[in-house]
């Protein structure tokens, strides 16, 4: 999945859905369900934008954004990820954890 550049989100409250995962060896067909599932979030009502990123360790962050909690249980139900989530457990993954957070307050910097 990229992302491209950083994504702006509205001003807080939102939500952010943090999933850190750790690729195990068979990996193969992993690219293109993460780009699918990409793809189909920005389908999900309520979702605000991701950002990505794997090392060369094979740990993973992705925190995607969401309006608010429906709109995450809408995306965590919808039975293609949720097919998807569980051929990660069976093949993909050797570890991971999903965190929710209620984001506060948010500011950044961006070069002109």
């Amino acid at each position: 999945m990229d992302t491209g550049d950083l994504t702006a989100t509205p001003e807080p409250p939102y939500y952010a859905v943090v999933f850190t995962s750790r690729l195990g060896a068979d990996d193969e067909g992993y690219d293109a369900a993460a780009d699918r599932m990409f793809e189909l979030v920005q389908t999900t009502p309520g979702f605000l934008g991701a950002d990505a990123a794997r090392g060369a360790d094979r740990v993973g962050i992705t925190v995607a954004y969401f309006r608010d909690e429906p709109s995450i249980r809408a995306w965590r139900d919808e039975p293609e990820h949720a097919a998807t989530r569980a051929r990660g457990r069976a093949h993909w993954y050797d570890a991971f954890e999903v965190r929710v957070a209620k984001v506060e307050r948010a500011y950044g910097f961006r070069r002109a």
